[in-house]
């Protein structure tokens, strides 16, 4: 098969970084897990900050045993899935190797891209600049929105209108503005107790 036959079954895929650590925010905060960061973006958030997970061709093409690998070499029973946008890629290969080795899997995406693959937990992370599928909307476990200002809460319950009943809804502070905008979220969540807080405690713990 040429590279890119390889990439487009899955069999391969451009990972960024793959690391062992605690989930820093959302529904599964604090909880241990295997992270494998996919590169490939063209969302392209200007807030984004792993903007050089964005360019897949810079990152090296690993098989879904070199991934699985590292995964077992941790004690982790939990797998998150993120990027990038994971979605860019044939996720079924990794998938159905991590379920083989009962993983829990855990993916975060912006619901552009049609999903793949076996999946327990889907956190939706909705941008302005692509509206995610329908799908998303009704399969999402968790729904978090990064506000990044005033105007984003109009956007979060834009949003939250769409999801599925029993999904978790996250408002979360956009790390180079946190200190002015947190404290709008805390007063708005006072007033609209739907919501939660999501907080990146691994930039506050100083984790990957």
């Amino acid at each position: 098969m040429t590279t890119q036959a390889l990439i487009d079954s899955g069999k391969v895929l451009p990972v960024m970084e793959m690391f062992y650590s605690l989930q820093g925010e959302g529904y599964h905060t604090g909880k241990p897990a295997f992270f494998i960061r996919i590169g490939g973006c063209d969302v392209g958030c200007s807030w984004c900050d792993v903007k050089e997970s964005w360019k897949a061709s810079i990152h090296p093409l690993l098989s879904i045993n070199d991934i699985l690998n590292e995964a077992m070499k941790t004690k982790a029973t939990a797998v998150v899935i993120t990027g990038g946008e994971p979605y860019k890629y044939n996720l079924s290969e990794l998938t159905k190797s991590l379920k083989e080795n009962n993983f829990t899997i855990f993916v975060e995406t912006s619901g552009t891209v049609k999903l793949s693959g076996l999946i327990d937990w889907i956190c939706l992370s909705p941008k302005k600049q692509q509206n995610p599928l329908p799908f998303y909307y009704k399969n999402a476990d968790e729904l978090k929105v990064i506000i990044h200002n005033k105007s984003d809460f109009e956007w979060a319950e834009h949003n939250a209108l769409k999801v599925n009943k029993k999904c978790k809804l996250y408002l979360q502070p956009e790390w180079s503005v946190a200190p002015e905008i947190t404290p709008l979220i805390i007063e708005y969540i006072k007033q609209n107790t739907q919501w939660t807080i999501s907080l990146q405690t691994h930039k506050f713990l100083n984790i990957p």
